[in-house]
């Protein structure tokens, strides 16, 4: 707070915390150039994948041997979900150069359609774990283990996908946050 700089203190306690907005020179640069990253999920093809990579995770996990189809089911749930929370909303920032560090601080899920709510790509993006998950759910019989399972994996990926978890960070899970961009305000 010296010479005049608004700054915000963060408590080392704090698990849950809110990414800021970004400042303008941010903002401009987001714009400057199109995300790469981000704007692949609306090409011809990217729902597709989707529903690919669950019929090959399901085609796996059935031809082990031994394997029973609710544990095949549960296993395809939950892989697909923990392989869906790590590519959009674990990984921070974007694997190119070009952006000056303007996503630095976004996941994938908030750099997708400039960060809108309710696109057709983030309500397909949505609906994919829930019918993943009455799709294992049914095939398990409605066991309550696997219920629980299914159900918790869900949650995981359903919850920072909603708008009152924009720019929501979970410190034990996400690691230390970037504040260097503070120091440029």
């Amino acid at each position: 707070m010296n010479d005049g700089k608004r700054s915000r203190r963060r408590r080392s306690s704090s698990l849950l915390y809110s990414e800021p907005q970004e400042s303008m020179e941010h903002l401009s640069d987001q714009a400057a150039i199109p995300n790469l990253n981000a704007n692949w999920v609306n090409a011809k093809g990217a729902w597709a994948i989707h529903i690919v990579l669950i019929v090959a995770l399901k085609t796996f996990f059935s031809i082990i041997p031994g394997m029973r189809q609710d544990t095949s089911w549960t296993l395809t749930n939950m892989t697909y979900m923990f392989g869906s929370y790590l590519m959009f909303h674990w990984v921070r920032g974007i694997p190119f150069e070009f952006n000056a560090g303007a996503f630095d601080n976004l996941n994938m899920w908030e750099q997708m359609d400039n960060g809108d709510q309710f696109t057709p790509t983030k309500k397909f993006l949505l609906s994919v774990p829930i019918c993943l998950f009455l799709a294992s759910t049914h095939y398990t019989h409605y066991d309550l283990k696997y219920f629980l399972l299914n159900l918790a994996a869900l949650a995981g990926v359903i919850i920072p996908k909603l708008p009152w978890s924009h720019r929501l960070r979970v410190r034990f899970l996400s690691g230390p946050p970037d504040d260097s961009y503070l120091d440029e305000r």
